[in-house]
């Protein structure tokens, strides 16, 4: 995840402080509001693809407690709180469902209030610690105290991967995130992809490496490679507009304006 669990740094640019502002939100600095302003230059689809993004989230979590039953959500990178976020999705429809955060960003630890304000009936809970080293995850005490990992789980790894490199090995992480969640458990994805708009996307991916952020976009046989051995929900990996969109809304998105490829998988 990009950024560290150290000092809080306003004076440089930072991809969650980013996206956060190009999806209107508040919690953002002047180096944040250049680089986004820098990258819409770019590609002036970006805020498009970021809630298109966003919007595929809140889909796919409705669908899991809507229509698969699932109570529990493990959020890798979370992010700074944007409502709706995901406790207040699933506990919408499951006031008793549990949420684990993930991240770590001083900032979003900072701002983790904002994630922590669930049902009464449910848990809601975040953990400071990295995708890179999933036993710091896993073996969290507030991870433990809030999820039954003898339960399924659903697991989102949302808008993340693609900052990690290939020595942080982002498809060994996340299968050792699904190891110890029973069968039933899900896995939930979205992977940033320059399969459609590569010159575009490429311009962005450099404004991100130019201000310390560097990317690893995935084609759609790599990202393939994260559901391995895993049954894909359909309609399987799309990009995240065609992924069960709202009726009436799936063509109002032109494909070349998303770079974020969404599926959903059950662990069997």
């Amino acid at each position: 995840m990009p950024g560290d669990s150290g000092r809080f740094d306003t004076g440089t640019a930072h991809a969650a402080r980013i996206y956060d502002y190009l999806l209107g939100g508040t919690d953002h600095y002047p180096p944040d509001r250049e680089a986004g302003d820098a990258m819409c230059r770019e590609w002036p689809a970006l805020p498009v693809h970021m809630r298109a993004n966003r919007d595929w989230l809140n889909r796919a979590v409705r669908r899991l407690a809507r229509q698969a039953g699932v109570r529990q959500f493990l959020d890798i990178g979370s992010g700074l709180p944007t409502s709706p976020n995901i406790h207040e999705i699933a506990q919408a429809e499951a006031p008793e469902s549990r949420v684990v955060y993930v991240d770590n960003d001083p900032l979003v630890r900072s701002l983790s209030q904002g994630l922590l304000n669930g049902s009464p009936a449910g848990l809601t809970a975040y953990v400071e610690a990295d995708l890179r080293d999933p036993a710091a995850v896993l073996g969290s005490p507030a991870l433990l105290e809030t999820l039954d990992l003898g339960a399924p789980v659903a697991l989102t790894v949302v808008a993340i991967v693609h900052f990690l490199l290939d020595e942080d090995d982002a498809v060994g992480a996340v299968r050792r995130l699904l190891e110890p969640l029973p069968s039933g458990s899900y896995l939930a994805m979205s992977v940033g992809t320059a399969d459609f708009a590569p010159v575009e996307v490429g311009r962005v991916a450099a404004v991100y490496a130019d201000r310390g952020m560097p990317m690893r976009l995935r084609t759609r046989a790599e990202t393939a490679e994260f559901f391995t051995g895993l049954d894909l929900v359909p309609p399987g990996i799309v990009q995240v507009h065609r992924w069960h969109p709202e009726p009436g809304s799936g063509t109002a998105v032109r494909d070349e304006d998303i770079a974020m490829y969404g599926a959903v998988a059950r662990k069997p």
